[in-house]
């Protein structure tokens, strides 16, 4: 649902920490003005404020480490990769004590590019090959999270081969439904990922892993809730019906499981008015939810993970273009609204496409106008719902050559990017106090065109 936002200009909870507005009324990124980046590394591109990456990341890990503490166990935070990934960003996190949760043998391949230690790597996905089994297993990592009955035979396969006992989770569906998109709520029943535990499909899994003991060690369950979540409500059942599931296991068949995962899907704020729970509110309340839980059923407090990706990657990124085309539109009889064309688009940002996902924008390059006019900020591609933000009051004097600024996009943006109507892809460039750094480079005409055969 589209939504306008005629707030303030560099809200606190949208934009990155170290952006800053200059007294000339540009907009500066830790000391470097967004003008100077545009000419010295051209336009789109993808800027990350990696001190505000850096603050979010061990937040997550110091607070919840903190609140699991509290009640006699711990709490690890696996970065969700599927956000964002590159090298770089893995030696930091890496760094930092972070875990990495990776899906696919490309992500497992740049954790290994980063020396990510594999005993702190987790596997997911909904359709792993054997090969993508068996290289998990080469680089030793923590666990692989089993999504159907199919996969524990790869991976018992896999592991009577490499001659190891490889951990496992078993991804479970709890009949939750974040009040999120439907495309990106993951734990009703009519969705691809996991086992039923309504349809004893989550019981019948664990039953098939606990039979080959020697080859398959299973951690506990895994649940995924949703995305964009701004609450612990749905939080509160999934953890409930995960640990009664893990209690009906140990009666069964006398083993205690000894983690439970809870996924990711922590909100961020894309508009001024998004409300998201700081880490430390959601660590607080989802440590006192197990904790309730695990009294109720009267089983020990487990080792507890979680997965932000989109939390700590995203807030920190900001995607830089330059405005090609201004063009008024009478919308309705009431209404004429203005036309924003920047030089990207849906190749580098699909998610309003996708799921009509609100953006928030500003000029970069100086103030502009105290009058507003209600814009509509669009990419070059060749499809009409090619929308960057749908909906927002932006200065009415906007011209070609302004360069315009779109909160929040660290995470979902570079990752689900194309190269739609052969658009290279932009750059990521990590920003501090000290310079710039490329973490990965702007693609080239060459480089789409290398792809090409005789």
């Amino acid at each position: 649902m589209s939504v306008t936002s005629t707030t303030t200009r560099l809200a606190a909870d949208v934009w990155p920490s170290g952006l800053t507005e200059t007294a000339d009324g540009a907009l500066s990124l830790h000391g470097h003005p967004l003008g100077e980046l545009a000419t010295s590394y051209g336009t789109p591109a993808y800027l990350v404020d990696v001190p505000d990456l850096l603050a979010r990341a061990r937040s997550f890990r110091d607070e919840f480490r903190a609140a699991f503490e509290a009640i006699g166990t711990t709490c690890d935070v696996f970065y969700a990769g599927k956000a964002f990934l590159a090298t770089p960003l893995a030696k930091l996190l890496d760094a930092e004590g972070l875990s990495l949760d990776v899906c696919t043998r490309g992500e497992l391949a740049v954790a290994a590019k980063a020396g990510f230690p594999g005993a702190r790597v987790g596997v997911h996905g909904n359709n792993k090959s054997a090969a993508e089994i068996d290289a998990a297993i080469d680089y030793g990592v923590g666990r692989i999270v089993v999504d159907s009955l199919e996969e524990i035979e790869r991976v018992l396969t896999a592991a009577r081969s490499h001659g190891v006992r490889v951990p496992v989770m078993l991804r479970v569906k709890t009949g939750v439904e974040a009040h999120t998109h439907e495309f990106i709520a993951t734990a009703h029943e009519d969705q691809k990922f996991g086992f039923s535990l309504s349809g004893g499909q989550a019981a019948e899994a664990a039953a098939e892993v606990l039979e080959h003991p020697d080859e398959l060690q299973l951690l506990g369950f895994h649940s995924h809730i949703g995305s964009q979540i701004f609450d612990s409500d749905g939080f509160r059942v999934a953890a409930q019906r995960l640990i009664a599931m893990q209690l009906q296991i140990a009666q069964e068949h006398g083993v205690v499981l000894p983690e439970l995962d809870l996924g990711g899907g922590f909100g961020i704020a894309y508009l001024p008015e998004d409300e998201p729970l700081a880490p430390k509110d959601m660590a607080t309340q989802l440590a006192a939810i197990v904790r309730a839980a695990c009294e109720e059923a009267q089983t020990p407090v487990p080792r507890v993970s979680i997965e932000p990706g989109r939390a700590i990657v995203g807030p920190a990124g900001i995607t830089l273009y330059e405005v090609g085309t201004v063009k008024p539109v009478q919308a309705t009889d009431e209404l004429t609204r203005t036309y924003i064309s920047v030089d990207g688009g849906m190749s580098d940002n699909p998610r309003p496409a996708l799921y009509e996902a609100d953006y928030t924008a500003t000029l970069a390059n100086r103030p502009g106008s105290a009058q507003t006019a209600q814009s509509r900020v669009v990419g070059k591609h060749c499809e009409s719902g090619d929308i960057v933000v749908r909906n927002q009051q932006l200065p009415q004097d906007v011209r070609p050559g302004d360069l315009l600024a779109v909160a929040a996009t660290g995470a979902y943006c570079r990752a689900l990017s194309s190269q739609y109507n052969h658009v290279p892809r932009p750059p990521v460039l990590a920003v501090d106090e000290d310079g710039v750094r490329t973490w990965l480079r702007r693609e080239t005409i060459d480089d789409l065109l290398s792809l090409e055969g005789e």
